[in-house]
């Protein structure tokens, strides 16, 4: 909660005097914000109740000319508006409205504020459970919801949390029961709005308003309410929505609910460290658990390796690309790749991980139980020095068909290495991503014979390297023998028109056959 400094001076000065150690219970602990300031209401209510002969009527009345300053956006009251509600100023109404003077040209006046803006929308929000006459709860939920400048927000968050009987409990000792009524359409809102969010996030709008209607479920702490609204629900998409850690915990407890995630996108949500600290509990649901760009670093890695050692983990594709990743984090990782029996798919791409970082997970790899498919390590710094140790768990691993190492310095002397392993009958490697790796004609026969023994080969990228004119024949040989090849990339390398031509004339023979040049 702290992560808002409003909550956390809330925090700080409510709930200090009501933890003392007779009072301290791990059920009273806040959960959420809507409890935190029920507390906080709490707190006055049980100090200067007393001092008044109804606090209900007052809270209902302080309540309702708040909600016209939510309304209007006000937050200063003058005694103008205490009369029009019937309000007069008492000790207990200075427990959460302020008396400030305010100087004109002439005189001095009085003013009246809640201490903050959030307190005027909780009181705003209790208001809507102690009206005797509560009229259509879900008509002024909509009617709120639909003010697209945001105004009615936190309000609405604590309407859904005060229909939970944990954020109603302490203030209903000081004002009564709250309307059953108002709490079974709170209910009823929460339920169409959230049935209506789901699925449309295609656009920053719709995942905004989404990720709103989970902070209602989190509000609400209904888990009955939660199941039958997103249980089922299989994919969540927020790439490119700023989550805050807030945002984070939320989702996490939505997640936590569902029977099984099987896509979570959250690519370019600048959730950090922090942020995944508070998705870790849920993530091993997810099938396919997309975080690239997220500047998780190496810390981050080590709070996903727990995640992947959960023996419950269901992760199946794991994308980290662009996270500021060193090999500082490769032995959490690898450890946990060892025992992992879920992962097929991992992308470590466009990190610093160097040559260093490839010796454990290629020791991962030449685990027998190791089952990864699909291996991304593009963009990694890494040289020929590591190629052996990728060439030994290449010959080892039987599963992986998909290897991407572009945007890397191995040059001909890597690949020679690699193509060791690429001759193995049993290599099933069916994709290879070799752009920009400093390749020349010199590696051009090893590869050739190596890639023509695979029986596997669908796809090859051999793009922006200095391939020339002399390496036209053993390629155009490749294109022709390799029967399952479907698509071989070369372009941006050293051709000249001729050898260009002689490379697409293999179309002919190979029809179907996509040759990018």
């Amino acid at each position: 909660m702290c992560y808002n400094p409003s909550y956390c001076w809330i925090l700080g000065l409510s709930l200090g005097p009501f933890f003392t150690q007779r009072d301290r219970k791990q059920q009273r602990v806040p959960k959420t914000i809507t409890q935190l300031y029920s507390y906080y209401i709490y707190n006055i209510l049980k100090n200067h109740g007393r001092e008044i002969e109804s606090p209900r009527d007052v809270l209902l009345k302080a309540g309702e000319m708040a909600f016209t300053g939510v309304s209007e956006k006000k937050i200063v009251f003058r005694n103008g508006d205490l009369i029009k509600y019937n309000l007069q100023p008492s000790q207990f109404l200075s427990g959460f409205m302020m008396e400030l003077l305010e100087r004109d040209d002439s005189a001095q006046s009085v003013v009246y504020t809640f201490p903050h803006l959030t307190i005027q929308e909780f009181v705003a929000a209790l208001a809507r459970f102690l009206t005797p006459d509560p009229g259509d709860i879900r008509k002024l939920l909509s009617e709120a919801h639909s003010k697209e400048d945001g105004r009615f927000e936190i309000f609405l968050r604590f309407v859904v949390g005060l229909s939970s009987s944990q954020s109603a409990r302490p203030l209903e000792e000081f004002l009564g029961p709250f309307l059953h009524q108002t709490i079974c359409g709170v209910i009823d809102w929460v339920k169409e709005k959230v049935e209506g969010q789901i699925g449309k996030t295609e656009s920053e709008t719709g995942k905004r308003n989404l990720l709103n209607t989970f902070h209602y479920l989190f509000e609400s702490q209904n888990k009955t309410l939660a199941r039958v609204t997103v249980g089922s629900m299989e994919t969540l998409t927020f790439s490119g929505l700023r989550l805050t850690p807030i945002d984070c915990a939320v989702l996490s407890h939505v997640i936590g609910l569902c029977d099984t995630i099987k896509h979570l996108d959250l690519q370019k949500c600048s959730i950090q460290c922090e942020g995944l600290q508070r998705l870790g509990p849920a993530l091993h649901k997810c099938q396919v658990l997309r975080l690239g760009s997220n500047k998780l670093g190496d810390s981050g890695v080590k709070l996903l390796s727990e995640a992947l050692r959960n023996p419950h983990c269901k992760i199946q594709e794991l994308e980290l690309c662009d996270n500021d990743l060193t090999n500082s984090c490769i032995k959490d990782l690898s450890s946990a790749l060892t025992t992992n029996r879920s992962l097929t798919g991992l992308d470590l791409s466009n990190n610093k991980l160097g040559n260093s970082a490839v010796k454990l997970p290629s020791e991962a790899l030449r685990n027998p139980d190791c089952k990864i498919q699909k291996l991304g390590l593009w963009g990694n710094d890494l040289t020929d020095s590591c190629s052996e140790d990728l060439s030994s768990a290449l010959s080892a691993n039987l599963s992986l068909t998909v290897l991407n190492l572009s945007y890397n310095k191995l040059g001909d002397s890597g690949v020679k290495l690699l193509s060791a392993a690429l001759r193995n009958p049993d290599c099933k490697i069916q994709e290879l991503d070799l752009d920009d790796v400093g390749l020349t004609d010199s590696c051009t026969e090893d590869l050739v014979s190596a890639l023509s023994t695979n029986r596997s080969l669908t796809d090859l990228s051999l793009g922006s390297n200095s391939f020339t004119d002399r390496s036209v024949p053993a390629l155009r040989s490749l294109i022709l023998t390799r029967k399952s090849l479907e698509r071989i990339g070369l372009s941006l390398n050293q051709f000249c028109p001729n050898g260009k031509r002689n490379l697409e004339s293999v179309r002919e023979s190979r029809p179907g056959l996509r040759v990018e040049i």
